[in-house]
């Protein structure tokens, strides 16, 4: 099984997103020494309680702390986006640490409309051509853009001899037909919505077409996962993330609450049933409770590598957290 890790960069209540960024250079370099795989960061906007809004200068900062580990995005919003510049960002990391640079593209709007309209400088970029836009984005890494293309004889620069890897993000059948007509990998998101992923991932190896980046179909997938000593300590501290996850559903604080703030609210019935269905996107429990869970998942997708995030409060328990999955599989096949 292959680990790897998508970090958000929360910020937890009562600290800053300095805080926040510095956590996620320390999580790199410790999961990187546990011999996780990959390392992505993700993009979010206008929210105050996730601190990593700008993925490619990020995959930079984590890359420069960092030897071996890939790293890359999970994912840049492509739709605010010319493909020229992703690829020519890209391009300039994979300069800058060859053959360790992913590129993960998203078609979520990444906040509201007007967020989505001050992203685009008030250009009105239809979602509808997130597919044409990835295709586009390989084309300019590959210097494959044709003949009759409009934009022929332009490719991104700087020149190099091998190119990020390519992975498109999605929940549905939509999704996974962008990831397959273009070639590239693709990330389930299970962490936001698990209910379709086995049509979703039929779909994808269906209609996979080989490209100039990718000959085989390549699938991995994002969960959330809080994982303790015991199974009674890992729900003890997923009640934030519980909390957190509760409150960003409502659309309130995004900061990730303590456990004290969450055992002083009093929950509604309709919020214990929301927790309930936020549960469908975790995995919690100690680290032989996560593993096998995850073998399941693993028959289940027809995949052996998982995107590991974790939101608590405190950032010793969730390193501890990461920790504690990556010895416990390590020692399981070994």
């Amino acid at each position: 099984m292959r680990l790897s890790v998508l970090d958000q960069s929360p910020i937890s209540k009562g600290e800053t997103a300095q805080k926040a960024l510095e956590n996620t250079l320390e999580l790199a370099q410790i999961t990187e020494k546990l011999g996780y795989h990959r390392y992505w960061v993700a993009e979010h906007h206008n929210t105050n309680g996730l601190a990593s809004s700008s993925p490619e200068l990020l995959v930079g900062r984590v890359a420069s702390v960092t030897k071996n580990i890939r790293v890359g995005s999970g994912g840049v919003l492509l739709p605010h986006y010319s493909p020229l510049k992703v690829a020519e960002n890209f391009k300039m990391l994979e300069a800058m640490f060859p053959g360790r640079i992913d590129l993960g593209l998203g078609r979520s709007p990444g906040g509201g409309k007007k967020t989505r309209a001050a992203l685009t400088d008030g250009y009105n970029k239809p979602l509808s051509s997130f597919s044409r836009q990835v295709k586009e984005v390989r084309q300019f890494l590959t210097g494959s853009i044709p003949k009759e293309h409009e934009y022929f004889g332009v490719s991104a620069k700087p020149d190099t001899p091998s190119n990020p890897q390519m992975w498109t993000l999605g929940l549905t059948e939509r999704g996974a037909r962008h990831a397959a007509v273009n070639g590239t990998g693709f990330t389930f998101g299970h962490f936001i919505n698990p209910e379709h992923a086995d049509e979703t991932l039929a779909v994808y190896r269906e209609k996979f077409k080989a490209s100039d980046h990718l000959k085989e179909p390549a699938v991995n997938a994002c969960i959330f996962v809080v994982c303790g000593e015991t199974d009674e300590e890992a729900e003890e501290l997923a009640q934030s993330q519980d909390m957190w996850l509760l409150q960003v559903v409502k659309g309130l604080d995004t900061r990730v609450p303590s456990i004290e703030d969450v055992k002083e609210h009093s929950f509604s019935l309709k919020e214990s049933e929301q927790i309930e269905k936020n549960r469908k996107r975790c995995l919690i429990g100690s680290p032989s409770t996560v593993y096998k869970q995850l073998i399941e998942l693993e028959e289940r997708y027809e995949s052996d590598e998982f995107l590991i995030i974790t939101n608590i409060f405190s950032f010793k328990d969730k390193l501890r957290s990461y920790q504690l999955l990556a010895d416990y599989v390590k020692e399981q096949e070994s």
